[in-house]
């Protein structure tokens, strides 16, 4: 464990943005983080840096959690109880479950980042959402050094949301995930977004976990840019969710807004079509833009700093709110 000088971030964050670490380390093992935390509590913690965006550069130590490894706890005839550390990258350990048949996961495929940023923001795509196969999480507690288990009740998930975000928040370092997925029988999920139409389009009618991983990863490349091509953090902001007196005002002036009906009177409305429609898709600000397939991504083309990003962030928050009346929350952290 080599605590390192002046570490430029560049390639420890999705969205490639220059910034440095006055000191750095690495972490493999739980043993390293507590022996760590003995003497620093005023942490960085960085592990894939696929939901950030940096804005300066990190005074603290940065802790780069690296640990790896993937356990069967236990198994029966139609589930398999799984251990995953944090260090684990997401979408390598995702295509390990589709090659043992393990389903549950497959609408999740591509998604970047670690296994241990997972249940923070409780990731969701493709009408999944990672909350509904955790089991449990378990977190260093900086302040003592003591590794605490979390049950899924415990973790207070909602949507892009969870305790690790709210009350948690900094006080916890995420080591291990654990799921609950099935051998048999898998429940698919095949009725969100372009699903039905790619599997459609190559002539599936009875599709396996494998042909909804693969029809999710062409979708998402179709849309998506690759960070390593293109920095980038995926979803830049949340889909709003507002009132359904609301949607049906909006409604009257755009009739055709797209929307998921979420409770009786909560409607969410794709925060990607408000941003086309405010006119940002494609554009290009210098170094930096909106994405021109897919307008809820904001990308770096180079040598943007963080805090271009930001602005613009900002500028199409101030413009949906202005035209739509919405507020759009920003997904990724900013620091």
């Amino acid at each position: 464990m080599i605590i390192q000088q002046n570490i430029s971030l560049k390639s420890y964050n999705t969205f490639g943005i220059h910034v440095n670490a006055k000191r750095f380390v690495s972490i493999t093992s739980v043993y390293q983080l507590q022996q760590l935390l003995k003497e620093e509590k005023d942490i960085f913690l960085l592990s894939g840096g696929s939901n950030m965006l940096l804005t300066k550069d990190i005074d603290k130590l940065v802790v780069h959690l690296n640990i790896k490894g993937i356990s069967i706890d236990r198994e029966d005839q139609n589930n398999v109880y799984l251990t995953v550390n944090a260090g684990e990258n997401w979408h390598e350990f995702l295509l390990w479950t589709i090659s043992q048949n393990y389903g549950g996961l497959e609408n999740l495929s591509l998604i970047p980042g670690n296994v241990g940023t997972c249940p923070i923001q409780n990731i969701g795509a493709y009408g999944v959402e990672v909350k509904d196969r955790i089991t449990k999480v378990e977190a260093i507690e900086i302040e003592t050094g003591k590794l605490i288990s979390f049950s899924n009740s415990e973790c207070e998930f909602g949507y892009r949301n969870s305790i690790f975000k709210n009350y948690a928040k900094g006080k916890y370092v995420i080591t291990s995930v654990s799921f609950l997925l099935t051998k048999v029988n898998h429940k698919l999920n095949t009725s969100y977004g372009a699903i039905e139409t790619e599997l459609e389009n190559r002539n599936i009618k009875n599709p396996t976990i494998k042909d909804i991983s693969d029809a999710v990863i062409t979708i998402r490349q179709s849309k998506l840019p690759d960070p390593k091509e293109i920095g980038n953090s995926g979803s830049f902001f949340k889909n709003p969710v507002i009132s359904k007196n609301q949607f049906k005002a909006l409604q009257k002036e755009y009739p055709n807004i797209p929307s998921y009906i979420i409770s009786e009177n909560e409607i969410k409305v794709p925060a990607g079509w408000l941003i086309e429609q405010s006119g940002f898709k494609g554009k290009r600000y210098g170094d930096y833009g909106v994405h021109e397939k897919q307008a809820l991504v904001l990308v770096n083309y180079g040598n943007a700093s963080g805090k271009e990003i930001h602005q613009l962030a900002q500028n199409i928050q101030q413009t949906i709110k202005k035209k739509f009346d919405i507020n759009l929350e920003i997904e990724v952290n900013i620091i």
